[in-house]
């Protein structure tokens, strides 16, 4: 468990009895139980310590996620873990232990289809309860408006659209605009976001891949090695490759 992992499908965790420190996409999170917390797809993640825990986890893939669930979790970005009132706690708890019944009964002809549709079930109950934490899309201002359209938008591109330009376009708002309402919104620029992605993503693939710099670079949409280079250590404060060895000790 202590191991690094990087897994290509949605995974949920529900920490039903103590402690644990978990480190997501290079953060650190200090979970107490009952928590609950959702994964992307690709997010690099380890254990650095834990306490005498119970959980339960579970797991699907785009194929059979409902897909309203599917658009749902795209917009939760960073999924951080949720702590869960005492009823919700409860109500989720027992959905596991009948979900696992269920789990149980390969015999029945209908299993996957059982095993589908109470995973998304559980899905349902978790995302619930991240959206009961946000805000509504009716409470929203226009600036968060466009905010949370440009992420989802930068999460679907960031591989090949690198100009602030390109996603105002995408938005059909002007540059300008788009700049005041996402900087208004969360501190930064437009441009800003659109580097800390491929950064990100960056980090993942040289902590969990054998891809060499260039590679990467390439996969991310740089042809120009030596300034995906640069901007790397420009946002980092270190090369690639002594990010890639720091993270490999």
């Amino acid at each position: 468990m202590e191991q690094s992992e990087r897994h290509n499908w949605h995974s949920f965790h529900l920490l039903e009895k103590g402690i644990i420190t978990i480190e997501i996409d290079f953060q650190k999170y200090k979970i107490e139980s009952p928590s609950v917390i959702y994964m992307h797809p690709n997010q690099v993640h380890r254990i650095i310590a834990f306490k005498k825990f119970t959980v339960s986890s579970w797991a699907t893939n785009n194929e059979n996620l409902n897909p309203e669930y599917l658009k749902l979790l795209e917009g939760i970005t960073p999924a951080k873990p949720l702590v869960l009132q005492q009823e919700m706690f409860s109500i989720i708890s027992e959905a596991v232990s009948l979900c696992l019944k269920f789990a149980e009964r390969k015999q029945d002809k209908l299993y996957h289809s059982l095993l589908k549709d109470s995973c998304n079930a559980l899905i349902a109950l978790v995302v619930s309860q991240y959206l009961a934490q946000s805000k509504s899309m009716d409470k929203l201002s226009r600036f968060e408006i466009i905010t949370k359209a440009f992420k989802e938008t930068l999460e679907r591109n960031y591989t090949t659209l690198k100009r602030p330009a390109a996603y105002a376009l995408k938005l059909n708002i002007s540059t300008a605009y788009l700049n005041e309402c996402v900087k208004n919104t969360t501190g930064y620029s437009v441009s800003h976001h659109i580097q800390q992605r491929v950064i990100l993503e960056a980090k993942r693939l040289l902590h969990h891949s054998d891809k060499s710099v260039k590679e990467i670079a390439a996969a991310l949409g740089y042809d120009d090695y030596p300034y995906f280079s640069r901007l790397f250590t420009k946002v980092t404060g270190l090369t690639a490759l002594a990010f890639r060895n720091k993270n490999h000790d």
